[in-house]
């Protein structure tokens, strides 16, 4: 399919670090198929570290989240002003990764002459007419390949699948620092563990954590644990600590809420191995390299599991449903019932995921301990 005139390109997607990151392919498409274009990324504030520093990307333009908390006349007085700037940088193309209304108004306020976007039956009246080009992506896709298919079908496409993750000279000096002060050896098993997630549903048991971050520790690895300043992730990364107990023999860093997303990566690229659960961090640390064992519950891994860059021109890498499954150099472990992944935010409005609670430490530690042992081959 042909496209005149693209000079400027628009990438939209309003969603959290994790479904940031996992857009890149597409910017990759497009920067293939059109060399000479200007391309914008147009993302919540908070979540462009996931894209800063990227080649693909020559531009970040970021949604302050926190204009919802301001009284009425001034939140539509910004909201204007936004959407005034939108269409003051005279977009070609537009390519919504979101699906949502506001980024739908947004594709359409911008003027573009393309507006590619999701087929779907949600949202405002009239909203699939505001696109030029829309497409389908299976559902059952990773979210790689559905963010993909937005722009796949119309011929623009990449063989290069990765995701990648780029950190600054300063940060990797931030995680080799840490390993220097804390008299890491450079052959000791090194293992980055983040127990947390903004959805806590998405958690294990915390004794449970606990008994395997020790496990780690006793086996005469480094363990570095980390977890977002939120004030809920933060108690329960306490928790988890405390739980593990201390000794002068224990190389257990503590790096909870006292790192930056970049600083995030750059840990987990120094790490030999990345323990967690389905959160933001475990797609960083699939993105840089390191090799994944994430905790599933009620999400679907053929959806949202660790993403291997080494492994391209492929088909939905996480086929099953449910259950043990390994991408590449990536484990991802969820139990086979018939109720996963629900989506829902734990059992009955609960908060806590039964399917996650019934996965015990003896079958985690099997898995890490070969997984530490081929590492170490």
């Amino acid at each position: 399919m042909n496209f005149a005139g693209i000079k400027k390109i628009l990438v939209i997607k309003l969603r959290h670090i994790g479904d940031v990151l996992l857009a890149i392919p597409v910017f990759r498409a497009l920067k293939e198929t059109f060399p000479d274009a200007h391309t914008t990324a147009l993302v919540n504030s908070g979540t462009e570290d996931a894209l800063r520093g990227n080649p693909l990307i020559d531009e970040i333009l970021t949604m302050d989240r926190s204009i919802k908390r301001l009284p009425t006349i001034r939140r539509y007085t910004k909201e204007i002003a936004f959407l005034k700037n939108i269409r003051a940088n005279g977009f070609d193309m537009t390519v919504d990764l979101t699906g949502g209304d506001r980024a739908a108004i947004l594709s359409f306020v911008s003027g573009a002459k393309y507006r590619f976007g999701w087929k779907s039956k949600k949202g405002f009246l009239g909203k699939q007419s505001i696109y030029t080009h829309l497409s389908e992506p299976d559902g059952s896709g990773h979210m790689v390949l559905q963010n993909l298919d937005v722009v796949k079908g119309f011929g623009i496409n990449t063989e290069d699948l990765s995701v990648d993750f780029y950190i600054p000279e300063e940060d990797k000096a931030f995680a080799k620092s840490i390993l220097k002060e804390n008299s890491v050896d450079k052959n000791a098993g090194i293992v980055h563990i983040h127990p947390t997630s903004r959805w806590l549903f998405k958690c294990w048991n915390d004794e449970y954590m606990a008994e395997i971050t020790r496990w780690l520790l006793d086996s005469g690895n480094a363990v570095i644990v980390t977890s977002s300043p939120d004030r809920r992730e933060m108690e329960k990364a306490r928790r988890i600590l405390s739980l593990v107990g201390d000794s002068p023999d224990l190389r257990l860093i503590d790096l909870c809420g006292k790192t930056t997303i970049k600083q995030v990566g750059a840990l987990s690229e120094i790490s030999d191995l990345f323990f967690g659960v389905d959160s933001a961090p475990m797609h960083i640390a699939a993105a840089v390299g390191t090799p994944v064992v994430a905790l599933f519950g009620p999400s679907g891994a053929f959806n949202w599991g660790p993403w291997d860059n080494k492994i391209s021109n492929l088909g939905n890498p996480y086929s099953n449903r449910n259950g043990i499954q390994t991408f590449g150099m990536h484990t991802v472990i969820q139990r086979n019932w018939e109720c996963i992944p629900c989506g829902k935010d734990g059992c009955n409005g609960s908060k806590i995921s039964r399917c996650l609670e019934d996965i015990k430490p003896a079958e985690i530690i099997s898995i890490l301990n070969k997984k530490l042992r081929d590492i170490k081959k």
